[in-house]
């Protein structure tokens, strides 16, 4: 018989769940297996259909001359896009910087990218784990809900986007600058204030609530 796994590594499991989304395309489905991800989010579900496409956009435009040269993850959460990764110039990072700020729908685009040489695979998975590690860590403190932080890390720099008020980016980033494998924590998350997020909270909590049973009609 198998062991069961341990709370710890069901964390672990969840938490690296957003670490594929830059390894796989992001599919659209309707139904409940799509309300069920979009209720635990701030966003609107137009937002994050919009932030998928922005992404997407991102990628499939990438000037060509850069693409065999380049190591480049366009990271998009409520309309603000970051860019993050390896170009080989500082004309490289402007271009791709100026294509990124035409996207449609894009409200803010921040320009993270750094001039080296592109990431190893094993400094990718290396970063991905650190990824992991620092979800794990919000998880467990439950101080905040991890669904409310989007984590990106390139070469031990942990990104931090979301929608949250001012406290919960604070316990965001206290955690965040204690997480094994972190050597620096750049704070994008846009910030609003708390009444909002309990407003947007409670929203998504009546959503999730289901409507009451009817009473049976007795039949004679």
């Amino acid at each position: 018989m198998q062991a069961p796994i341990s709370f710890r590594a069901t964390l672990l499991i969840l938490a690296l769940m957003p670490a594929l989304d830059a390894c796989v395309p992001a599919l659209i489905v309707t139904g409940t297996a799509a309300t069920m991800i979009s209720v635990h989010d701030r966003r609107s579900t137009g937002n994050q259909a919009d932030d998928e496409t922005s992404e997407w956009k991102g990628s499939n435009r990438l000037p060509a001359e850069y693409k065999n040269h380049a190591h480049v993850n366009f990271t998009a959460f409520n309309r603000n896009l970051l860019l993050t990764g390896e170009v080989p110039s500082d004309e490289a990072r402007q271009a791709i910087g100026a294509m990124a700020e035409k996207i449609e729908g894009i409200r803010l685009v921040h320009n993270e990218l750094v001039l080296a040489p592109p990431a190893t695979f094993s400094s990718r998975s290396n970063d991905a784990f650190v990824s992991s590690k620092f979800k794990a860590r919000l998880l467990e403190s439950n101080q905040l809900s991890a669904n409310h932080i989007k984590a990106i890390t390139e070469s031990g720099t942990l990104f931090l986007m979301g929608l949250v008020n001012e406290r919960e980016a604070k316990v965001a980033v206290a955690i965040a600058r204690t997480t094994d494998g972190v050597r620096k924590v750049v704070n994008v998350m846009e910030i609003i204030p708390e009444e909002e997020t309990r407003r947007i909270d409670n929203s998504l909590l009546g959503a999730r609530t289901p409507p009451p049973l009817a009473a049976p009609v007795e039949t004679r």
